[in-house]
């Protein structure tokens, strides 16, 4: 196992952490404010990924197509919240997952209609296209640094607006007392239309920021949707700082498993039976992991207070 090959892997899985978090971040806010169970986060992760595209090849600027995305999930999911989710406040989190699974197949069914089955791939512009050199002698491609860039700004900004601003505190107040927080006089039903907006651009821009790596195609989302509850669960609900460092610990360990595992196998059991069981035990590895705080942790490891 060389050295450069470790890095390589290890900036891997901080871009895989990186796009988790993005994801994440939208989630735990709407469970932990909201009290919402939202499986349709992964749709809006797919549909910010083919707006890039549609706005990117119709306007060949691809800076106009991550603008495309970005407003059009932030205007989806806020029209999703209004017209389809805010009824399901008051209900129980079985009729959240029916309505929300029910989503699923409509934003999986409408794609297909407007962009058909076949998967859709993009092209970077040249300014995001080559390789920086890490270190002598090793490169890593620009892009994915632009990805490791993008959430680690992500992650500042939204630690701002949180901890530092009037809407943060709304925000903080609506996760601890929401009924409190009305008979002050705020308008809830807005805050809440205003939070799942824009964890919806989150979930977009780590759509259209997946695209060039990743098959652009219907049902994407449900790919990497378990993946994001798993970074919620260890990581607490409601926790932004927890998303963050929950994410970064499963990217990294699942692509180090999905890259290591098999080959360490080798060395103590025969080599079919590391073929066989290695890529098994590589995805079970970040679901371990879970088992592992929750048993430690049962609220996950920054829980919110």
């Amino acid at each position: 196992m060389s050295l450069a090959l470790l890095v390589e892997q290890l900036l891997n899985g901080v871009q895989l952490g990186a796009m988790l978090f993005l994801l994440a971040a939208g989630l735990t806010l709407v469970l932990g404010i909201m009290n919402l169970v939202n499986l349709a986060h992964g749709s809006l992760y797919m549909v910010g990924a083919y707006l890039a595209i549609a706005a990117t090849q119709w306007s060949g600027s691809y800076a106009l197509g991550v603008l495309a995305g970005l407003a059009g999930t932030l205007v989806v999911g806020m029209l999703m919240e209004v017209a389809a989710l805010r009824p399901l406040y008051e209900r129980d989190h079985l009729d959240q997952v029916l309505v929300t699974f029910g989503l699923i197949l409509f934003f999986n069914e409408l794609t297909a209609i407007l962009w058909g089955r076949t998967a859709l791939f993009t092209t970077l512009p040249s300014w995001l296209q080559g390789h920086v050199e890490v270190f002598a002698g090793w490169r890593y491609p620009v892009y994915r640094v632009a990805i490791i860039g993008v959430g680690l700004a992500v992650a500042v900004l939204l630690w701002y607006v949180v901890a530092r601003t009037r809407l943060g505190m709304l925000i903080r107040a609506g996760a601890a007392n929401r009924t409190m927080v009305a008979a002050l006089g705020v308008n809830i039903r807005a805050l809440y239309t205003v939070v799942f907006g824009f964890g919806a651009a989150l979930a977009g821009l780590a759509g259209l920021m997946a695209g060039p790596i990743y098959t652009v195609q219907p049902g994407m989302g449900e790919l990497i949707l378990i993946q994001v509850f798993v970074v919620i669960v260890i990581g607490g609900v409601g926790s932004i700082r927890g998303a963050f460092v929950a994410a970064l610990i499963v990217g990294i360990v699942d692509t180090l498993g999905r890259a290591f595992l098999k080959p360490l196998l080798v060395l103590v059991v025969s080599r079919p039976a590391a073929e066989t069981a290695g890529p098994a035990l590589a995805s079970m590895l970040i679901y371990l992991l879970m088992a592992l705080v929750l048993a430690v942790r049962p609220s996950g490891l920054f829980s919110s207070r």
